[in-house]
């Protein structure tokens, strides 16, 4: 049997991929953060499965849960929000999974910064202006960040940062980045993004900070920083380009 560790996207139902909803499906057992995942996705588990909440579970709950499945001959799915590639604690589950004995494949899905540039209808990559994205978190009460990954030191490459679980840390956020972005660089916030009740904020590091406040977002929300949230008169794209020879691989 096998343990289907599912990107269940960022907030809408929809954007679950084809093959995490086929994998879901097809499982007995569905293991799911209640807090995080929509509900609706539940309803292609099979009638008779197994649907357990890991709200309050830890992680050797979590685990014990997932060999339980397998010893009893259960295919599991372990719903996951956004992709399970950054930010979502399976490399434990599976590290644990991997000392059981107990196989697993990964099914990716939409991360919530992707669902969050599509809210904000840009590309966070433009020609001449921007090339690369960060995706990194500030350091809470929870694990803290390695050396070398404070937002200072990331903030001198002047590249687009895009930050998560640091709502509640926004004062903060922005007092780190000011003296390597400027007052006046673009800035965004989208809270519960691709859900019903999404929110955007647009502004510049001088007044985000307090959009965020008013607006009372404290949770599920990714924060973005950099000149390419603005960019406009850019170059375009050579991929395109009527000067590329096309027959070049």
């Amino acid at each position: 049997m096998t343990v289907y560790f599912i990107g269940a996207g960022p907030g809408a139902a929809d954007l679950i991929t084809v093959r995490g909803a086929r994998a879901l499906a097809s499982c007995g057992v569905c293991l799911y953060a209640g807090s995080l995942v929509p509900r609706e996705l539940l309803a292609d588990c099979p009638p008779d499965a197994r649907l357990i909440d890991t709200a309050q579970l830890d992680l050797d709950a979590i685990t014990a849960e997932l060999v339980r499945a397998h010893e009893e001959g259960h295919d599991v799915a372990r719903l996951h929000s956004g992709d399970p590639s950054v930010f979502s604690a399976v490399a434990e589950q599976m590290r644990r999974l991997d000392a059981a004995g107990v196989p697993y494949e990964v099914v990716p899905g939409v991360p919530a910064f992707a669902a969050a540039a599509a809210a904000l209808k840009r590309e966070l990559t433009v020609p001449t202006v921007g090339q690369t994205v960060i995706l990194t978190r500030v350091a809470q009460q929870a694990t803290p960040m390695p050396d070398g990954e404070d937002l200072a030191t990331l903030g001198r490459s002047g590249a687009l940062l895009v930050l998560h679980l640091g709502a509640r840390h926004v004062d903060r956020i922005v007092s780190e980045l000011l003296p390597h972005y400027g007052a006046d660089c673009p800035a965004a916030v989208v809270a519960m993004a691709s859900r019903p009740d999404e929110l955007v904020l647009r502004g510049t590091l001088e007044d985000i900070a307090a959009q965020v406040k008013e607006a009372g977002v404290t949770r599920t929300a990714v924060i973005l920083v950099g000149r390419v949230l603005a960019a406009s008169g850019f170059r375009d794209s050579h991929l395109y380009s009527a000067e590329r020879d096309r027959h070049v691989c």
